[in-house]
């Protein structure tokens, strides 16, 4: 890779355009670029980088991009880095933009366009550029692979920064680790190492859930097995566990198989015995049921002896009810014979009390002739009824004529009150509607000129408004810029007054013996010392916050000014130069002439219906006048003939109803006794039949009771039984029968009288003997099942428990090999001697080809005294593989490098970082680093060894390289004469160029 130009703008402390030529510098091999603290040397690299990769190394890379931009640049300039490069036989062209906060083009404040990138490359055949992307991920891909390093490693490897390589030659192993994994990308190493890691605790947690399992299924045996068996002394995890779980298990099953034996032969014991002892007690209970079964014949025997007596009477009593039951049906009819009697005597008395004294002796044919002579006449008066009905309803229908009449009158006369002021009523209707009409035409006239006033009106209290705040706008930019100005005048004065003391800011933190971070010297004979006018960092910043704070005030006053006059232009157009009190008032008596002409209108449609209303009313009125005329005629004839035919009927009505108050009475009275009398006569038939019948019962009774043998009929009825006691009766017969002839049957019985001669059955010591041999039966049985269930139980978790160890014996041999691994790479196994891990071993490698690329240098630099050796040894307790250490040929002592002096120590880490630069270009692929940069230490060089270092650096001109070197240190200006000098100013930096 071979730098060709480098062009700059609005950059870090560049405030303009700045070019740099490569080429130029390049020719003489080795070039400086130096400069004041501050004046942006680093800056140069920085451009370098950010072409490259899109951002700059370290802290400096902030805010998206957005701090790279320069603060002394134009608001109109936009930062830009340009790079022309060849790199593997190719000339490309990198343009970078970064994010920029530009100004609007149109109004106040800001806007933000985003990072733009450009990739050419140059046609040689052709003599043009063409362009190959403007994708920043495209641009950064292509540019790693074609460099084969990452941003860390080439600000390591091309901008060689000495005091890094310095710190690596002193730290320990871990720091040198970071360093040179950064560098090399060993993580995926590390990664291998966090991966077998990963792996070794997976794998151990799947083991250990499977012993787990395997000491649950234990405890499951052992709890099944009785506590009889023994558990492995073991934790999940541990070397053997499933051997030992196997083993007991085996053991306890070969002893619940031994148990289930013995207990099978106990069962059979015990059901033999139970059936021996259920036949003695079934012998037993036989032999006392017969003893009992005699024992209670004798007694009901004895007990039947003793009521005979009694069954004799029973015998006799029910022999006397047969033969009642022969009288029974006479009985219960000469019974129904009296009742209806009795019954029809008391219906005679009640029909007789209603009737005159004149029929009190009448008998039924006397009562019946009465009854006809009431009905006959009753029939003379019907048509009577029906006249006096015709008159009620004469007087209702003349009543009806009498009402309508009224109504008609009264419809009449308030018709015509109407209707005489009909013509006055429509006029009036009239007069109105046209007023409302006139009034909705004079408010549309006014409603279009409303609309314009009421706008005028607006935009002339906007215009006022906008005038006041366009002279507090005014006001506040002035002061705001007055403010802008002081604060950038105070930043600046504090900015010069601290560059003038800056040599005493860093002459604070010199520390003797260690080198200065300008010059590199060790030594600090008359460091600087602060004024009592010092201003250090923080002042400076704090001016420099408060200066841009009050342009962003300013910036934003002058946006808020901007879009007030516009507002006040708009409204001043709109509403003209009519004061706004003017506006209001002509405004105000339009709106008042336009709400009136809206009220007067609203009148129009209920003024239109109403007269519309009136006018259905005056044909509705005229029209019932007529009718009530046309009804009253009628009403005349109607009433005269109905006044005609009342007078005809109560004629009629005088004579029929003789003295009762009307016919309807007289009816009532005919139609009462008619019925009394009919009831009465039949009453009397009824009485007569009932005592005939009474007396032919009573005959057929006493005939019936002397022929069934009993003296008189009520001897008869007193030896009837009812169904209950019949029944009963019986029932006592049947059962002393039944007794009688089973009593007999058992006391004939020839088993159960040879039961009576033997001696009492032992019921009680039977049962005993039985229930005890019961109780040995299910002991033995349970225990039996118990021993099968044990059985059974250890037999299904031993067969787990074996394929459980099964698929766990691959796992535990994968554990067995990861954890081995794992160990190895961690370099905590007892294989790893030297405790070195994966990443670190790797390393260590590449750590023995930097030193040795590093020592070819190293021994030109101090004139072969000095030999820079790979160390492998362990550090403490620490880990070995990163040592480094320095061979003194002078001494033949091999010690650690961080007891080299300054200048040592210096050229000692430039040998290294071109060693390192070799190493890394080697392991990019092979790229040809054609520039490389080298940042300050000079100064802790004394002549000789600065002649050295140099001839050794003027050397990589024979790999046609050129390095450029940064320093401050004088003596190189008049050693190097192709410079690059950074001048700074109160404007920005600059660049001055020099050629050889």
């Amino acid at each position: 890779m071979r730098l060709h130009r480098l062009d700059i703008t609005a950059f870090g402390p560049f405030g303009g355009s700045q070019t740099v030529d490569f080429d130029e510098l390049s020719s003489a091999g080795l070039f400086l670029l130096h400069g004041p603290t501050g004046a942006g040397k680093t800056s140069v690299l920085d451009a370098v980088c950010y072409a490259l990769y899109g951002s700059v190394p370290g802290v400096r890379q902030s805010g998206q991009g957005l701090t790279l931009r320069s603060d002394h640049a134009a608001a109109g300039t936009r930062t830009e880095v340009r790079l022309e490069l060849t790199v593997a036989g190719r000339r490309l062209e990198l343009t970078r933009q970064p994010p920029w906060a530009r100004p609007k083009k149109r109004g106040t404040g800001s806007t933000l366009d985003k990072a733009q990138s450009w990739l050419r490359e140059y046609d040689a055949t052709a003599g043009v550029w063409k362009d190959l992307s403007r994708s920043h991920q495209e641009i950064g891909e292509e540019i790693t692979q074609l460099l084969g390093m990452s941003r860390e490693q080439f600000c390591q490897v091309v901008l060689l920064p000495q005091g890094e390589f310095a710190r690596f030659l002193r730290s320990d192993a871990e720091a040198r680790g970071k360093l040179l994994g950064r560098l090399f990308d060993t993580h995926r190493f590390a990664e291998v190492e966090k991966r077998l890691a990963e792996r070794r605790r997976a794998t151990e947690a799947q083991v250990r859930q499977g012993d787990a399992e395997l000491l649950a299924d234990a405890h499951r045996m052992q709890q099944a097995a009785g506590n009889a068996m023994e558990l492995p002394d073991l934790a999940p995890g541990e070397p053997g566990l499933a051997d030992e779980v196997l083993t007991a298990a085996a053991v306890a099953r070969s002893t619940a198989r031994e148990q289930l034996a013995i207990a099978h032969s106990g069962l059979t014991a015990a059901e033999s015995a139970q059936a021996a002892a259920d036949r003695t007690l079934a012998d037993v209970r036989e032999l006392a049921r017969l003893q009992q079964r005699f024992t209670q014949a004798s007694e009901r025997a004895a007990l039947m002896e003793e009521r005979v007596e009694g069954y004799r009477q029973a015998q006799a009593r029910m022999e006397r009810a047969r033969k009642a039951e022969a009288v029974a049906p006479a009985l219960e009819l000469r019974d129904a014979a009296d009742h209806e009697h009795r019954e029809a005597a008391r219906a005679e008395a009640r029909a007789r009390d209603p009737l005159p004294e004149t029929f009190a002796g009448a008998g039924a044919a006397g009562l019946a002739a009465a009854a006809r002579r009431a009905a006959e006449e009753l029939g003379g008066l019907e048509s009577a009824r029906r006249a006096e009905q015709r008159i009620a309803e004469l007087a209702v229908e003349r009543a009806d004529l009498d009402r309508q009449e009224r109504a008609d009158e009264d419809v009449r006369q308030e018709a015509e009150a109407w209707l005489a002021e009909w013509d006055a009523t429509r006029a009036d209707l009239r007069t109105r509607i046209e007023s409302a009409q006139e009034a909705a035409n004079r408010a549309d006239q006014l409603a279009v000129r409303r609309e314009p006033a009421e706008r005028r009106l607006g935009a002339a209290r906007q215009r006022d408004q906008f005038a006041g705040d366009t002279e507090d706008a005014q006001r506040q930019v002035l002061a705001l810029a007055e403010s802008a100005v002081e604060a950038r005048t105070h930043w600046l004065d504090l900015k010069e007054q601290r560059l003038n003391g800056i040599a005493a800011e860093l002459a604070a933190h010199l520390t003797d013996g260690e080198p200065c971070a300008v010059c590199g010297a060790s030594e600090h004979p008359a460091p600087a010392r602060k004024s009592a006018e010092h201003v250090d960092r923080a002042a400076e910043e704090q001016a420099l916050a408060a200066h841009q704070r009050t342009e962003e005030q300013r910036t934003e006053a002058e946006r808020r000014l901007g879009v007030v006059r516009e507002a006040l232009a708009a409204a001043t157009a709109e509403g003209g130069d009519t004061p706004t009190d003017q506006l209001a008032d002509e405004f105000a008596e339009l709106e008042r002439l336009y709400e009136q002409a809206r009220r007067d209108a609203s009148w129009l449609h209920p003024a239109t219906e109403e007269l519309r209303r009136a006018e259905q009313e005056h044909e509705r009125r005229t029209t019932v006048q007529q009718q009530a005329a046309l009804r009253a005629a009628s009403r005349t004839a109607l009433r005269d003939t109905l006044d005609r035919e009342r007078t005809s009927l109560e004629e009629e009505l005088a004579h029929t109803r003789g003295t009762a108050d009307s016919v309807a009475t007289r009816a009532a009275q005919l139609e009462r006794q008619a019925a009394l009398l009919t009831d009465a006569a039949e009453a009397v038939r009824g009485a007569e039949d009932t005592a005939q019948r009474l007396k032919d019962a009573d005959a057929r009774l006493a005939d019936a009771a002397f022929r069934a043998g009993f003296d008189t009929p009520q001897a008869a009825a007193a030896a009837l039984l009812d169904d209950t006691a019949h029944r009963e009766l019986q029932r006592r017969l049947d059962a002393w029968q039944s007794e009688e002839a089973a009593v007999r049957a058992v006391l004939a019985e020839t088993d159960t009288a040879a039961a009576a001669q033997q001696p009492p059955a032992d019921l009680d010591t039977a049962e005993r003997t039985a229930t005890a041999a019961v109780q040995r039966t299910r002991e033995a049985a349970s225990a039996r099942d118990a021993a099968a269930r044990r059985c059974a139980e250890l037999d299904r978790l031993s067969a787990r428990s074996a394929a459980g160890a099964r698929q766990l014996a691959p796992l535990r041999e994968e554990y067995d090999r990861v954890a081995r691994l794992a160990a190895l790479t961690a370099g905590t196994s007892a294989d790893n001697e030297r405790r070195m891990r994966l990443e670190s071993y790797v390393l260590a490698a590449r750590l023995e080809q930097v030193a040795a690329a590093a020592t070819v240098r190293l021994q030109r630099m101090s004139s072969g005294r000095y030999t820079l050796v790979h160390s492998d040894d362990r550090a403490g307790r620490g880990r070995s593989g990163l040592g480094l250490h320095v061979v003194d040929a002078w001494t033949g002592r091999e010690r650690d490098t961080a007891t080299l002096s300054g200048g040592e120590t210096f050229f000692a880490s430039l040998a290294l970082a071109l060693g390192l630069a070799d190493v890394v270009t080697d392991e990019a692929g092979g790229v040809r680093l054609d520039t490389l940069f080298i940042d300050e230490g000079f100064g802790s060089l004394d002549e000789q060894t600065l002649d050295e270092v140099l001839d050794v650096l003027d050397s990589l001109r024979e790999r046609d390289r050129s390095v450029g070197i940064v320093s401050h240190v004088a003596d190189l200006r008049r050693r190097i004469h192709a410079q690059l000098e950074v001048v700074k100013g109160r404007d920005g930096s600059a660049v001055r160029q020099r050629g050889h």
